[in-house]
């Protein structure tokens, strides 16, 4: 079976182009140089389900074109990644079902907290309806496809990854531990987080991702959450190592796999 990665955002918190910054980055014609924040679609035969309802998923979402979303997985709680959950609500009415949303129990506390009129007793007409399911770093299974987390560590925040088949999504990171190390065994494509060319306190930079690339060892690697600091996408991709590549909005990515 197949599964089919699209790249719904690919820019960090900020999003690129950022507010009032004039750099030859967010300055730049070219489309890939433009990215929404962070998120995928996953579709296998039976499924389409998004990691991350990020600011822009509502524009992801028609961009995309896409008509019924499955489910909802989250990695963390940080707002660059869940802040697009009432729009959910769209899916609701096409569909008339709750939405499933698969989150560590952290992140649901913060969903409750943040959004605690979708959770109310007595709910306002047309709020989203979602159906909580917590997950852990246990495999779990969504209509029948199996989902291995990845765990790592976006400085000293607990952040879930996740594997479907042979496609690999970690998203904000600087650490990867040791059970994702060898859930990665084997993988076709990974995605993994690149912020910048300098350090930073939470992210991978570039060189980091490319050594975690190569002792990973997948076919294809592309690289996500891009910041505006990193560089203009083609000159990037021009310095890159055989088998490694800038995501960009709207790719479209496929692995071959043995979901059962």
């Amino acid at each position: 079976m197949e599964v089919e990665m699209t790249f719904l955002g690919t820019g960090t918190s900020q999003g690129v182009p950022v507010i009032a910054c004039q750099c030859d980055v967010c300055s730049s014609t070219d489309p890939k140089d433009h990215r929404l924040r962070s998120s995928v679609l996953m579709r296998t035969k039976e499924r389409t389900v998004a990691i991350d309802s990020g600011p822009d998923f509502r524009q992801q979402m028609l961009r995309a074109g896409v008509e019924r979303l499955d489910a909802l997985v989250l990695t963390h709680e940080h707002k660059d990644h869940v802040a697009g959950l009432d729009d959910i609500r769209a899916f609701n009415f096409s569909s008339g079902l709750d939405m499933p949303v698969y989150s560590s129990l952290k992140v649901q506390e913060a969903l409750r907290r943040e959004f605690h009129y979708i959770f109310e007793m007595a709910k306002y007409p047309g709020v989203p309806r979602v159906a909580l399911h917590e997950i852990n770093i246990d495999p779990f299974s969504i209509g029948g496809d199996v989902w291995t987390p990845l765990p790592v560590k976006h400085h000293q925040l607990p952040v879930l990854g996740f594997r479907l088949g042979d496609i690999a999504y970690i998203t904000d990171a600087n650490h990867l531990e040791n059970e994702t190390w060898e859930r990665l065994e084997g993988v076709d494509v990974l995605v993994l987080n690149a912020l910048r060319k300098e350090s930073h306190v939470s992210h991978f930079t570039l060189d980091e991702a490319l050594e975690i690339a190569r002792k990973v060892g997948a076919r294809k690697t592309y690289l996500t959450h891009i910041s505006h600091q990193l560089g203009l996408h083609d000159v990037v991709q021009s310095e890159l190592p055989s088998g490694v590549f800038l995501a960009y909005d709207g790719l479209v990515v496929h692995a071959k796999t043995k979901i059962s």
